[in-house]
């Protein structure tokens, strides 16, 4: 429930926040280039991921995770205050402070959902699909109501809804939180607990799983590239070379931006269901991870179709539900995965910084979306070559982490 919340306000955020910089000062907006706006997105939505390293130091050496997503959260709350408040200067005051918070809350409260199941227990992953689908549910709703409540009254009362959703997000947490275990949670950093445990060594498997982490890390970085175009490229094309309707029905642009997270609440009970079938026949996190990359490039390809048809006047918002159905199908199999790999191949000691490592590779993912978005022209002669090469990039790099599986099973050893 408290990352619903939280990501209820950090994806109101991005389905609205490039739109309204893009947009004319007469409509609202800040009337900036793509080629301004785009890679300012990609540096905030990346930071956001980014910011988790530190976020997780923290909860490992000083505040414990719990304290460290109260604290995330304050600073997420202060910042889309900023952002509803509507001068330039306090964006990017207002960015940088969700950005703070957003590493401080969301690697912690992963790591909290990790400490509930032991390395071994098989039905870690299925928890992880269960606990994404809560995170999806914030994700599925926030685009729509901010979307017409940025219509109906305005950008600004879109960031108040994003505003409000996360100080809602604090209330439930601090009501709830004392009804949850603590095991394997810190409140604060012990006393005795300081530079010899940050200086212990790392025993040989260890290293050996702290490689195959940086192995996922590469190809993770290599899908939420493509994977974050949803709020930047795919986002653009929607408002600028689609049609504003949806099986006839008048719709904001922006609204595309929940189909992912729906697809996810759909879809997210039946993998997790078929992993739990298959059991230890489950494709290996390699594996999973390489499906993910195919799916990402399935979509790309659907977006460079229809972006070949534009020269023939805008298309249906429906090619990019297809768009985003493939990319979902690709999120669920790496992304949950991902999360619960982290996990079980991090040393415990630094089982915070890990998570923070694993977000760095969507932080990655972010800023190379956004400095793509910055090249973005409503023309099918650019977009064409631009979502082909995407497409392109994500097939290689699928196959070739098919061929690396058997060599990345032997750094994680006991770990599936």
């Amino acid at each position: 429930m408290t990352e619903m919340w939280e990501r209820f306000s950090f994806y109101g955020i991005k389905a609205i926040l490039l739109p309204y910089m893009v947009a004319k000062l007469a409509e609202g907006g800040l009337g900036w280039e793509n080629s301004k706006a785009g890679p300012i997105f990609g540096l905030f939505a990346g930071s956001a991921y980014l910011v988790g390293l530190a976020g997780g130091w923290i909860a490992d050496n000083i505040l414990g995770a719990r304290n460290s997503v109260y604290v995330g959260g304050l600073f997420i709350s202060a910042g889309n205050v900023m952002l509803a408040l509507g001068s330039e200067p306090l964006l990017y005051t207002g960015l940088t402070l969700i950005a703070l918070g957003t590493g401080l809350l969301k690697t912690n409260v992963s790591t909290m959902v990790g400490a509930l199941y032991s390395a071994k227990d098989p039905r870690r992953d299925a928890g992880f699909s269960i606990f994404y689908m809560g995170i999806n549910l914030g994700a599925t709703l926030s685009p729509i109501v901010v979307s017409y409540l940025s219509l109906w009254f305005g950008w600004k009362m879109g960031f108040w809804a994003s505003a409000i959703a996360m100080i809602l997000g604090l209330v439930q947490y601090r009501w709830s939180s004392s009804k949850l275990g603590t095991a394997g949670l810190k409140l604060t950093r012990p006393k005795d607990q300081g530079k010899a445990t940050a200086v212990e060594p790392f025993t040989r498997s260890e290293w050996l799983r702290l490689g195959a982490i940086a192995v996922f890390f590469l190809f993770s970085a290599t899908f939420w590239a493509a994977f974050e175009q949803s709020s930047t490229t795919l986002n653009l094309f929607a408002s600028d070379m689609s049609r504003t309707d949806l099986f006839g029905i008048a719709i904001p642009p922006t609204i595309l931006q929940s189909a992912n997270a729906f697809f996810i609440i759909a879809l997210a009970p039946v993998l997790s269901a078929l992993w739990l079938k298959l059991g230890d026949r489950q494709p290996s996190s390699p594996v999973k991870f390489a499906l993910g990359l195919a799916g990402a490039s399935a979509g790309f390809w659907v977006a460079a179709y229809a972006a070949s048809l534009t020269s023939g006047g805008r298309v249906s918002l429906a090619w990019l539900l297809l768009v985003y159905l493939f990319h979902s199908l690709g999120e669920l199999c790496l992304s949950p995965v991902g999360l619960s790999m982290t996990t079980k191949l991090a040393p415990a000691r630094i089982a915070g910084l890990m998570m923070g490592v694993w977000f760095a590779s969507i932080a990655a993912g972010n800023y190379i979306a956004g400095f793509i978005a910055g090249s973005f022209k409503a023309d099918a002669t650019t977009l064409v070559p631009l979502f082909g090469w995407v497409a392109t990039v994500t097939l290689a790099a699928s196959i070739i982490l098919l061929l690396l599986t058997p060599f990345v099973k032997k750094l994680m050893g006991e770990v599936k």
